[in-house]
């Protein structure tokens, strides 16, 4: 009887997945990859989607959506899942300065799955828009900064109170 309890046992524990890993073996695992990354680029730019998807491939952000405005510039808005590592960020916010214009506007990652990037989605409307100065993108854009600490600093940033007052600016 006991024998038949312990192969139950360790049949449940088969089928729930649920397998214990030392500690040296999970602290060499890596981060988890960028899960997706959707980009909305300038019309001008529908000719050049191979070299720009082989661009953000380059810097590790293989799954990359893009979709063209018809008309006008795209919104100079970025947002980040709340596990996308640092170095990730980085680049998607250089890559999105360099094929938008700059970044103005931090969307809040809470919108987000948590290793998804979008850049100038107009999905969202002003009551979820931060506003930054290009100083604020540059404390984002610091290399010293740890996945943890370039995190907590993005949620600072967009979990400030909007003055209602403050001019409302659109693109």
């Amino acid at each position: 009887m006991f024998i038949a309890y312990l192969f139950v046992l360790l049949g449940l524990t088969c089928l729930g997945g649920e397998v214990a890993v030392p500690m040296a073996f999970a602290e060499s695992v890596s981060a988890a990859p960028v899960s997706r990354v959707e980009v909305v680029l300038a019309y001008q730019y529908r000719t050049r989607e191979a070299e720009i998807k082989k661009e953000f491939m380059q810097v590790g952000l293989t799954n990359v959506h893009f979709q063209y405005a018809r008309m006008g510039q795209p919104p100079q808005n970025i947002g980040l899942g709340r596990d996308v590592p640092a170095d990730k960020a980085r680049e998607a916010i250089r890559l999105a300065v360099k094929y938008n214009l700059g970044v103005g506007i931090l969307l809040p990652e809470r919108l987000f799955p948590p290793r998804f990037i979008t850049i100038a989605s107009s999905n969202y409307d002003d009551t979820v828009e931060y506003h930054i100065t290009p100083a604020t993108l540059s404390k984002l854009q610091d290399p010293s900064l740890s996945t943890e600490a370039f995190h907590r600093l993005y949620r600072d940033i967009t979990s400030a109170v909007i003055d209602p007052k403050a001019p409302k600016t659109r693109y």
